[in-house]
């Protein structure tokens, strides 16, 4: 099977972890994914993944606590949503290292840029947890950065639905889906597919975007071979 992309970044929600329980970590969807994921790298692809921590806590919505703090609890989160990710993939038989932004040592690896990729290089997959290790920046903005600084041919967002829509598909019949964008109509047109210093971050660094359903894990092997998946986004 041939390979479109040879390095990916896949940012994977917490919420998409949890499965229909919105809460915590459901197993077999972990296991499934993990399964295309390991399928990937068998083809040579080589990936590395930001996990968000939605599934565990969302700092925007934790009412009147402070920002700051309440974003280095969401670190937290997604670093118990790497070291669970990383764990299954292990079960399976991958090879892999978690990096955190914030010094964990007993835990993970300090992220080293030069260290994560010779690990790519090595057919390692990579899990990237606590976002960029600042407070008020998302984990999509940590996805960004890290594909830029990994030199990553694409973003992969897999989410709850099948790409990018002009409204929300699940409140809206007549939803319109994009198969293709540009990231400055994204952001002009507020699509809410990343925030804008995401995707101003994709725009400037010339990545492109594919943004797809994680309910079928499949589509992770469909993207990397460069079948038609979800929307993607670019330029």
């Amino acid at each position: 099977m041939e390979i479109k992309y040879k390095r990916i970044l896949l940012k994977l929600s917490g919420e998409a972890l949890a499965g229909e329980r919105g809460f915590g970590l459901d197993y077999t969807v972990m296991r499934n994914v993990c399964k295309s994921i390991r399928d990937c790298a068998a083809l040579g692809v080589q990936i590395g993944i930001v996990v968000g921590g939605g599934n565990f806590w969302r700092g925007r919505s934790s009412g009147a606590m402070d920002r700051t703090r309440a974003d280095h609890i969401g670190m937290l989160a997604t670093t118990m949503n790497a070291l669970a990710v990383a764990d299954v993939l292990e079960e399976l038989g991958v090879t892999v290292r978690v990096q955190t932004a914030i010094a964990m040592q007993q835990f993970a690896e300090p992220y080293i840029r030069n260290r994560a990729v010779r690990h790519l290089e090595k057919g390692r997959v990579v899990i990237f947890g606590c976002g960029t290790g600042n407070p008020f920046f998302s984990t999509d903005t940590a996805a960004s950065l890290r594909a830029a600084e990994i030199d990553a041919d694409i973003i992969f967002k897999a989410t709850m639905v099948d790409g990018v829509y002009d409204k929300d598909p699940n409140k809206f019949e007549d939803a319109k889906k994009y198969d293709h964008l540009t990231v400055s109509e994204v952001i002009g047109k507020n699509l809410k597919v990343m925030d804008s210093t995401a995707a101003s971050m994709c725009r400037d660094n010339h990545i492109p975007l594919l943004v797809f359903n994680l309910n079928r894990p499949e589509n992770i092997v469909d993207a990397v071979c460069g079948k038609t998946v979800g929307t993607l986004v670019e330029g």
